[in-house]
């Protein structure tokens, strides 16, 4: 072999003929022109005789049996558009298809061979499809350059529009949409419409460094927007961020945006918009046609790419849209509420987290918080400004006792005890300009009645009903005088033998 080597170097490297070129190296005058020939024919360059062993070298310029290969590489050519579509498909490796298709034919390429001329085939192919990308595994987002358009038909003047593009990583198959802004709930919404688009989710999402998807970019621990990675959660995507300056992570998102200018931009320069809804059916009318032309060289578009291979990998999606959800880290206020500053509202946590530092998260519907990681509270949202939402069981036994009090609480309680009792407290409750005037009283008074038996309690409170006086003093003095059972006239005569002045109001 050290002979064919120099041969074909002394021919393509020194310009040797073949002839001389076979003289020099020791070789016949037709076995060298049968070398030359075959090596022309197989596609390797002079600097890559080195790759190969000398039976691979030999094998691929004259076959196995020293029969010419051009036929056996041109029926080996033949399945390369075939492979390099079933490479999309998770799990299919170069050597599981050379198994399928060539291991059981003694005359084809050894996988070596096979290799060496696939990845030679693939250089040459003006259209990559990035082979690295398994179908369903990633989908790249980002924001175009150039923006779009449009104008405000009362007034004339004109709107910039963000546009913000998604390729599917193995089929190519591209999305655009014109947004107001690059604001989280701007490009979370396109990414979900993306995904609806697609039919599917991909297990990665890879987007730029932008701040509604990266809120701090690092080239090995990029913190991802709280509200990003939640939205990746529902779909069971995972977010991974392009690294920052590394426009090659996300290198078709970035070639998508060159192609949309020319193939979208283009054909729609000289059409005035006057909504969104407008810009977007246009451009969308422009895609449709992008992913269904054939690829350069190929026989095949992005759409039949996708349809046939990548559609049947994403992810199904979840019934539900994504509902965006915000997050915050908040001190528990000392009345154990925690401040939507959003809202103004106040929601209730539990008493034994005050002053403690919790972690909100909220969408339109629900607020809840957590604490430790533990979710600690849960709440409906409301957006009545300086108002509070308390949930009983977050109060101290203390406050939960005086949030229940209300006036048909005392009168059961009252009534339970006895009819004079309860004929009492309505009396004490209905002298107050508000109900809530007589609650402390009404609860001393029922707290006094455990003292006492039933019956002097009773007697008690109807004495007070007939002297209209309904003070907790009144009842407690009647009690340990045991005044119950004399009469209205003697109570006074005893009030004024006794000069106590400030009985003397009960006769006003």
């Amino acid at each position: 072999m050290k002979k064919v080597r120099e041969l074909l170097h002394l021919v393509f490297v020194n310009g040797e003929s073949t002839r001389q070129a076979g003289i020099i190296a020791g070789v016949s005058k037709s076995t060298a022109a049968e070398y030359v020939k075959g090596f022309r024919e197989s596609g390797l360059r002079i600097s890559e005789l080195n790759i190969l062993t000398d039976s691979d070298l030999i094998n691929t310029i004259t076959g196995p049996n020293g029969k010419h290969v051009t036929e056996r590489y041109g029926e080996l050519v033949s399945r390369f558009t075939y492979i390099e579509k079933e490479l999309q498909r998770p799990g299919v490796t170069l050597q599981l298809l050379w198994q399928e298709l060539f291991q059981s034919n003694p005359q084809a390429y050894s996988y070596s061979q096979f290799c060496f001329h696939y990845k030679q085939w693939a250089k040459k192919q003006k259209v990559s499809l990035h082979m690295e990308h398994k179908a369903g595994e990633k989908m790249f987002v980002d924001y175009t350059g150039v923006k779009q358009s449009i104008i405000d038909p009362k007034t004339g003047g004109t709107t910039k529009l963000e546009v913000f593009v998604a390729v599917l990583g193995s089929s190519q198959l591209c999305y655009i949409e014109a947004v107001k802004s690059q604001k989280k709930e701007d490009w979370i919404k396109a990414n979900e419409n993306a995904l609806r688009f697609f039919g599917g989710s991909p297990r990665c999402i890879v987007p730029d460094c932008l701040k509604s998807a990266v809120t701090k970019a690092n080239k090995y621990e990029p913190h991802i927007n709280e509200s990003f990675k939640d939205f990746g959660a529902h779909y069971n995507a995972i977010i991974l961020p392009a690294r920052a300056l590394h426009p090659q992570d996300k290198s078709l998102a970035e070639n998508f945006v060159r192609t949309a200018y020319t193939r979208i931009y283009a054909p729609l320069r000289n059409i005035p918009f006057f909504s969104i809804e407008e810009c977007n059916q246009a451009m969308w009318e422009e895609l449709d046609k992008h992913n269904n032309a054939t690829f350069q060289g190929k026989d095949y578009s992005r759409q039949q790419l996708f349809d046939s291979m990548e559609k049947a990998e994403l992810q199904p999606l979840p019934i539900s849209m994504y509902d965006v959800r915000h997050f915050a880290i908040v001190t528990v206020q000392y009345h154990y509420h925690i401040y939507l500053k959003e809202d103004r509202h106040y929601y209730s946590v539990p008493f034994q987290l005050t002053g403690k530092r919790v972690q909100i998260s909220y969408n339109s519907r629900v607020v809840e918080v957590t604490y430790n990681n533990l979710r600690v509270a849960i709440h409906q949202r409301d957006t009545r400004q300086y108002k509070y939402t308390t949930e009983p069981a977050h109060q101290p036994p203390k406050h939960q006792f005086v949030t229940k009090w209300n006036a048909d609480r005392f009168i059961r309680w009252a009534a339970k005890i006895s009819p004079q009792t309860e004929a009492f407290i309505r009396a004490l409750i209905e002298s107050k300009a508000h109900p809530e005037q007589a609650f402390s009283a009404c609860l001393g008074i029922l707290k006094e009645s455990k003292k006492h038996s039933v019956d002097d309690f009773s007697k008690a409170c109807n004495k007070a009903l007939e002297m209209n006086n309904y003070t907790c003093k009144f009842i407690r003095n009647t009690l340990e005088n045991k005044t119950f059972n004399i009469s209205k006239e003697e109570e006074i005569r005893r009030i004024i033998d006794n000069n106590d002045i400030r009985g003397l109001d009960i006769l006003n």
